[in-house]
């Protein structure tokens, strides 16, 4: 069968499956993140049958998944808004630092996988998914709370963050000079600087370029700016998510309001190819011999994540309910930490088991993270942390005269 003929056949196939179980995760009323990532592993590395054919197709749309997904989170923001976020957040994101990269380097050091094999499992647990929690709060209704822009500041530190991390870890797994990882780390910090200060004193300009009611320039001309920045972004080391909820946060008015509008059935395609994709990519079978430690991490790993995020969304204001809300949504794990894994161990430098075990680990983070993510939204958790205000809040009884 011509390879063409292959390809249409698998992406067809699959994107009918993932209808197919967006409608059934919409009967139970759950996030459909699970279902693709099971559909993803059914026919990936180990699975029932392997698509070799769609694999170039399905890995570049995931990063446009990613990358949309996080563009369409900007247009809600302003540039004001996203500084504000991040100087209440400065603190939080240093207690998600030490708290969520500490577990992933001891697990290292006592699987006696070196300081290095340490520096990349503390990237793997430190970083949540950005993507993965984009889609939670849209698919939740949640875009609009009062915690969801601390959310974001706690995922744009870690985005920001990225830019000193992955060139070190580049160096450590390479060998790299210590002058020429700090070269790559400048480079990495100025081009963000410079992209923030563009988004902040002069996204009125950036604006400008795009005819906002008329739909078809304007959708090519945001989503060509929105690649070309994370494309370029990505080139000196930078996370091409964060370069594009840059471009995002530029926008502003009717130009943000109208792009947000025909770029929302872009962003659902190709985020659903990003978390299929994920599961493509996974060897299931590698899975099983690392699930223990999997486990392990990741339910301590969730405990921190929750503390960091009932942290500053208490720091910004935020109520009990909004507290548990922001700790729930940081759960999840994704892209930056295959990306840490495999930069990891494809150098030879670090035990090759630490891919499966980053693997089995993000799923089950994204998988737990997707369910705990609606626990407060329940009538009976509601109900708990009301009775537990209550009981806060009631006046001791004076001991009888």
């Amino acid at each position: 069968m011509h390879e063409t003929t292959l390809l249409l056949i698998e992406v067809g196939a699959l994107l009918l499956g993932m209808s197919l179980l967006g409608r059934l995760a919409l009967a139970f009323g759950i996030s459909p993140i699970p279902f693709y990532l099971v559909l993803g592993l059914a026919f990936g590395e180990g699975g029932l049958i392997a698509l070799d054919a769609s694999e170039e197709f399905f890995q570049t749309g995931a990063e446009i998944g990613v990358i949309l997904l996080l563009a369409l989170l900007g247009l809600e923001y302003t540039a004001s808004e996203l500084f504000g976020s991040l100087k209440s957040a400065r603190t939080a994101g240093l207690v998600d630092a030490a708290l969520n990269a500490l577990p992933g380097a001891a697990l290292a050091l006592l699987l006696g996988w070196g300081p290095v094999a340490a520096v990349a499992m503390a990237g793997v647990t430190w970083v949540s998914s950005s993507g993965v929690i984009a889609k939670l709060l849209r698919d939740l209704g949640r875009l609009s709370n009062r915690e969801t822009p601390a959310i974001l500041a706690v995922l744009v530190i870690e985005d920001l963050a990225m830019a000193f991390y992955l060139p070190v870890l580049s160096a450590l797994v390479v060998g790299m000079s210590l002058m020429q990882g700090a070269v790559s780390v400048a480079i990495a910090v100025s081009v963000v600087a410079v992209i923030l200060y563009v988004a902040l004193r002069h996204g009125h300009l950036v604006s400008r370029l795009f005819p906002a009611d008329h739909f078809e320039p304007l959708l090519l001309g945001v989503l060509g700016l929105t690649m070309l920045v994370a494309g370029f972004a990505a080139e000196v080391s930078v996370s091409a998510a964060v370069g594009a909820f840059l471009v995002g946060i530029a926008l502003s008015g009717r130009v943000a309001a109208n792009a947000s509008q025909v770029l929302t059935p872009l962003r659902d395609l190709f985020a659903a190819i990003f978390f299929v994709f994920f599961g493509l990519t996974t060897d299931s079978s590698a899975l099983l011999t690392m699930l223990p430690a999997a486990l392990a991490l990741a339910l301590v790993t969730i405990i921190t994540k929750l503390i960091t995020g009932s942290y500053a969304a208490r720091r910004a204001g935020v109520g009990t309910l909004g507290q548990w809300r922001a700790g729930l949504s940081l759960a999840p794990r994704g892209e930056f930490s295959i990306v840490i894994a495999g930069l990891a161990v494809g150098s030879g430098v670090v035990a090759p088991e630490l891919a499966p075990l980053a693997t089995a680990y993000v799923l089950i983070t994204i998988v737990a993270g997707t369910f705990l993510a609606r626990v407060p939204d329940a009538l009976w958790f509601r109900a708990a942390v009301r009775r537990r205000r209550a009981g806060a809040g009631a006046s001791p009884v004076p001991p009888a005269a």
